[in-house]
């Protein structure tokens, strides 16, 4: 054996016999000696690392190929089985295996299939040259001719859904003014006033005005195939029902009415919602004396004399 292989089986005696198996935390001391001896296995086959990368081509991608060559050391370390045959043997393969992917991985056309078909690598950066000569960005010369119909296919998408959208809501405001105003006068002819619909009256009529925006939305707009529609109604009633709504929604259409609907799950405010309690304003007063009215004779004993009352006023809109 030459006097290399012989420093080459010292050194990778040392990083084996540092490198602690299995999950056995490694020592500083350990970390230090594998350090120091690796760097010593780099140095001694330095002259066969250049051969290699010269013999597969890779002088222009030097820097990337010492990379892959470190890293065939390491895995030559960690699989080496001395008794199979020397280290500077095993090395020198995995040395080649590295390159030989570096090359295909850079050079696509170096592959034998690319060969057949007379591949040939171009540079994206020989490209980028501009009518006048100057140097520009290869990244803004590649057009992709599938953007610009794939962008407006997309734009056009979301502004029918949204009018689809804003169409339903006015034909479902529709129906529960309508449907309201029809409640209210059959009360008026059984001799019953109110202005407003009782709670079972009113979410009778909900549940009628969603169902038949569930039928719409699936017979005009598509919405969804697998959704299932009522099974009560017959085929006649559900044309009937969609029949009607088309000619309603092509009215409101017509008059604008979807323009001005802005429901409140579409249109969302910056702002807090008026409803909050944080939102309503409120009125500080205070007291010489306790009002007989402000509160019974219990709570009253327990306010003292120039209190401050609070009470509330009117919400933020």
């Amino acid at each position: 054996m030459s006097k290399t292989t012989d420093q080459l089986e010292v050194a990778v005696a040392v990083v084996i016999e540092n490198t602690p198996a299995g999950e056995v935390r490694q020592t500083n001391r350990q970390r230090a000696n594998v350090d120091k001896a690796f760097a010593r296995i780099l140095t001694l086959i330095a002259p066969r690392i250049r051969h290699f990368i010269r013999q597969y081509g890779l002088v222009a991608h030097w820097d990337d190929a010492e990379q892959v060559c470190a890293i065939a050391v390491h895995r030559a370390i960690a699989a080496y089985d001395p008794e199979k045959a020397k280290f500077t043997t095993f090395v020198n393969w995995q040395i080649r295996g590295e390159l030989q992917g570096l090359r295909f991985r850079l050079m696509a056309d170096q592959r034998p299939s690319a060969k057949k078909v007379s591949a040939a690598t171009v540079s994206l950066d020989a490209l980028a040259m501009g009518m006048d000569g100057e140097d520009g960005v290869h990244e803004f010369l590649i057009e992709d001719e599938s953007a610009l119909p794939s962008t407006e296919a997309a734009a056009s998408s979301f502004m029918a859904d949204g009018t689809a959208q804003a169409l339903l809501d006015a034909y479902v405001d529709h129906l529960r003014d309508v449907g309201t105003s029809h409640l209210l006068r059959a009360r008026a002819k059984s001799g019953t006033r109110a202005k407003t619909l009782d709670a079972a009256e009113a979410a009778k009529l909900e549940e009628r005005i969603q169902r038949d925006r569930e039928i719409v939305e699936h017979h005009l707009f598509n919405a969804d195939e697998a959704a299932e529609l009522p099974s009560d109604l017959t085929r006649e009633r559900l044309r009937q029902i969609t029949r009607r709504a088309s000619k309603i929604i092509t009215e409101l259409a017509e008059d604008g009415a979807h323009l001005r609907t802005r429901p409140a799950d579409r249109t969302r405010s910056l702002l807090p919602s008026p409803a909050q309690r944080q939102s309503q304003m409120v009125r500080v007063k205070a007291l010489a004396s306790i009002p007989a009215d402000f509160a019974d004779a219990s709570e009253a004993a327990f306010l003292p004399t120039g209190c401050v009352a609070v009470s509330r006023s009117v919400r933020l809109n």
